[in-house]
């Protein structure tokens, strides 16, 4: 193990490590940037504790044993920049907010250069992976000293005027309900590691309600909302099936997201890993596979969102109406 002990006495910055085993892929290893900025919410998968790798990291670091995969772990946003991009063969986000911003776990933000060459990295080539909360990272009409509160609603798609961010990972998080189990209903067992999900999969997680999907999705796996819950905070879930884990080409870029990763149980589930590590190998272009949009054909009604039952927002006192 290799390990930059710099770049992680300050801020718990930049772990590095090979990953080669013996039953790995042959080649030259694929390199990896897992990064996990939190601007927003801070998951406990990825929190790093005395100066330890997060939960999520060292499940990686064991998986890129098996699987021919150099991981370099980092929360630091300030080191986006063309050149330091251009070490990698993809990016693996597992963040929160906008990451422009120092936020919640304060370690430094991406700048706008930065952001674009990010940008620009994946549109010329460069793969993309995306867990859980990589959805929830940058909205529509929000950051930049606009509050949730004041940006607009998150109960509508803007299509293309929608965040840069959300129309190259292809689709933004509304809200989430109640932790629940849910059927997730696996609809091309040919892509890489979808063969190992079981007609019954149906884990308990907090499953994300998205929207803005971008028509270029190759769905994977769909959510099921039949059986969920819908009354509450679970009224995010009265819609029809929607798009849970998808493939799909920005630019000449490979993106690969799915929306599980929150809980222990599920990072530690081998579906999971499978489906995980299948959308890995795809994006660094280890594997090839066909991933023609059918959002149209397998979640048709994707487009359709929830009600919007958000608080009402209160009305201003007396004297702040002066």
């Amino acid at each position: 193990m290799i390990l930059r002990t710099g770049a992680a006495a300050f801020g718990l910055g930049l772990t590095t490590f090979p990953t080669r085993a013996k039953d790995a892929p042959a080649g030259k290893p694929k390199r990896i940037l897992f990064f996990s900025k939190s601007s927003g919410f801070e998951h406990d998968m990825i929190k790093r504790k005395d100066g330890q790798r997060s939960k999520a990291e060292n499940i990686l670091a064991d998986l890129g044993d098996k699987h021919n995969i150099m991981f370099t772990f980092s929360k630091d946003g300030s080191l986006f920049n063309t050149d330091y991009l251009s070490q990698f063969d993809a990016y693996f986000f597992y963040t929160t907010g906008v990451l422009t911003e120092p936020g919640t776990d304060k370690q430094p933000p991406i700048s706008q250069e930065g952001l674009t060459a990010f940008f620009d990295a994946i549109r010329n080539g460069k793969g993309f992976i995306g867990t859980h909360s990589a959805s929830d990272t940058f909205h529509t009409g929000e950051g930049h000293g606009v509050t949730q509160a004041q940006a607009p609603t998150r109960y509508k798609n803007y299509g293309e005027d929608a965040d840069p961010y959300v129309k190259m990972i292809g689709a933004e998080f509304i809200r989430h309900g109640s932790q629940q189990k849910s059927h997730v209903r696996c609809v091309d067992k040919k892509f890489p590691g979808m063969s190992s999900v079981p007609d019954d999969f149906a884990p308990v997680e907090e499953w994300y309600s998205l929207k803005d999907f971008a028509p270029n999705l190759h769905v994977l796996l769909v959510q099921e909302t039949g059986d969920m819950k819908k009354t509450g905070p679970d009224s995010v879930y009265d819609r029809k099936p929607y798009p849970e884990t998808w493939a799909r080409m920005y630019g000449q870029g490979r993106v690969f997201y799915t929306s599980m990763g929150h809980r222990d149980d599920v990072w530690t589930n081998p579906v999971f890993h499978d489906v995980l590590m299948g959308g890995v190998s795809w994006a660094v272009r280890d594997v090839d596979a066909d991933v023609t949009p059918n959002i149209k054909e397998v979640t048709p009604d994707a487009w359709e969102l929830p009600p919007d039952r958000e608080k009402p927002k209160p009305e201003p006192k007396p004297e702040e109406k002066k």
